[in-house]
């Protein structure tokens, strides 16, 4: 008889790529996805713990919870350079950065 697959664990495995793939989205959604896997994955791992025999599919949850780890890492790192810069310049110097990035490329 095949073993069930852990709850979520695929789900854990997606939320964690997608936390390191949105990270660049001003940190904000590459955080909610990271903690939200990293929620899933402890509930997972608990559920494993319990009975390791009964259910397949933990080594997606260890997958998914690294990747969670290292988006969330990338994430806080990407939104405290962005506060950091908009405490610098403010909003329109931001603006005005964007603008003078997109002229350059307009003229490539």
């Amino acid at each position: 008889m095949e073993k069930p697959t852990l709850p979520n664990s695929t789900l854990i495995l997606i939320f964690g790529i997608l936390s390191i793939v949105t990270c660049c989205c001003w940190g904000i959604l590459g955080l909610i996805f990271g903690i939200v896997a990293l929620v899933l994955a402890k509930s997972a791992k608990q559920t494993y713990m319990a009975e390791p025999d009964t259910y397949s599919g933990y080594n997606n949850v260890k997958t998914g919870r690294i990747l969670a780890i290292i988006g969330i890492i990338l994430s806080a790192l990407y939104l405290l350079v962005n506060i950091v810069m908009v405490a610098i310049y403010g909003w329109d110097g931001m603006q005005e950065i964007f603008m003078q990035s997109m002229e350059v490329y307009e003229n490539q």
